[in-house]
């Protein structure tokens, strides 16, 4: 192998790897807001029954 070859290698991986990062941050952070969804429903009826 070369060194050019060795360096594109390297580059895609480092690619893959960045992208594999950002599908792991943009999941969780869709979790995080259907999370602060439910909590922010809950809190909701909460309040609606003590209104009551």
């Amino acid at each position: 192998m070369t060194a050019k070859s060795i360096t594109k290698i390297s580059f895609i991986f480092a690619v893959l790897l960045t992208l594999n990062a950002c599908g792991n941050t943009i999941r969780g952070m869709g979790q995080d807001t259907a999370n602060t969804i439910n909590a922010t429903e809950a809190a909701g009826k909460k309040v609606a029954r003590a209104a009551q």
